[in-house]
């Protein structure tokens, strides 16, 4: 069963008295214990999205069901309830300056009016989970990034919610900071099976951590499915800038650039499978064919806890023999696509 529904949601805000459509007709489904992202590019409708599933923002068509219950139909304390168990954590942390790490913790709790006692022993319980249990009575000015966030995820997790909604919650750290970041809360959701949503503009953040993804453009839905499936498959172009984006970055690891060594006419983009990787393909495929080919970008990327091998290659003119070089890679096991001539 689905943990959350979204149902034909629109979202429109009124722009110096004019309509700004940020989400058209968008329908996702999120199971329990998924981990979940949705990412695009500045303005694509992620952030309005995250916040129409806890109903900050309130849709102006669609419906959002969460744990089977509509979230239009809730009271004012129904809703208080629900957000209880659908916490939170942002970009910039949001830590309350004056209160030291515990009492942050311990804030959320205090409100709901919990023992206070029982409170701290939580939050003690907490930062060890997170692995800051030496910094409970610093100040979060004394903190450093990675840590501020995980004072924020600890804070979040005091009220024990089934979901955890990540609205860009590593875009302001370091890659090293991040990819800690990303292990703690896949520890998180293996050990207590919390529902996470994870918006992003970041692909290689998608690739490390996320099961399914949706992928926004201009608030319009324009792909979702398995992470594994869209890296392997990107159809819409939206998807095919965020991966070939993410392969020239080269953030997270060592991925190569060759310069251009022989005249080219197409470009293909390959993934390597499990059974293509213990084979030289690529250099078999020369000697088949005695020609050279650019490599002119390659990489090894994390893809949902499976390592995945990608190049761009340029193929040597002639439409028969690339014909038979493409014929040669698919036979080989590898997935391939033509890429614009650009990248």
């Amino acid at each position: 069963m689905a943990e959350i529904e979204v149902k034909h949601v629109s979202k429109v805000f009124d722009v110096n008295g004019k309509p700004f459509k940020a989400l058209d007709d968008i329908s996702i489904e999120i199971e329990s214990g998924d981990i979940y992202g949705i990412i695009g590019m500045s303005g694509a409708g992620k952030s309005t999205l995250v916040r129409c599933l806890n109903f900050l923002e309130v849709p102006t068509e669609g419906e959002v069901i969460v744990g089977g219950r509509n979230m239009a139909s809730l009271s004012s304390f129904e809703m208080r309830k629900q957000r209880q168990d659908m916490a939170m954590i942002f970009q910039h942390f949001n830590l309350l300056m004056q209160k030291n790490v515990i009492d942050n913790i311990c804030f959320p709790l205090n409100i709901q009016g919990a023992n206070k006692k029982e409170a701290r022993a939580k939050a003690v319980e907490l930062l060890e989970i997170v692995g800051l249990q030496e910094k409970a009575n610093a100040y979060p000015a004394q903190l450093s990034g990675g840590q501020k966030q995980r004072v924020a995820i600890a804070r979040a997790l005091a009220s024990n919610p089934r979901i955890l909604l990540c609205d860009e919650a590593t875009s302001a750290l370091d890659p090293q900071t991040t990819a800690s970041i990303l292990d703690l809360l896949k520890d998180i959701n293996r050990r207590f099976g919390i529902t996470m949503v994870i918006i992003t503009h970041q692909m290689a953040v998608i690739r490390e951590i996320c099961h399914h993804v949706a992928i926004l453009n201009h608030g319009v839905l324009v792909e979702n499915g398995s992470v594994e499936d869209i890296f392997n498959h990107p159809k819409s172009p939206a998807a095919k800038e965020l991966i070939l984006g993410d392969i020239s970055e080269n953030q997270w690891n060592g991925g190569i650039r060759q310069q251009e060594l022989v005249q080219e006419d197409k470009k293909l983009r390959i993934v390597f499978s499990a059974n293509s990787s213990f084979e030289p393909v690529i250099a078999n495929m020369i000697l088949k064919f005695g020609v050279p080919v650019n490599i002119l970008k390659a990489d090894t990327k994390n893809v949902d806890g499976i390592a995945k091998g990608e190049m761009i290659l340029g193929l040597p003119k002639g439409e028969e023999l690339q014909k038979q070089i493409e014929e040669y890679m698919v036979e080989k096991g590898l997935e391939i696509e033509e890429v614009s001539a650009d990248v």
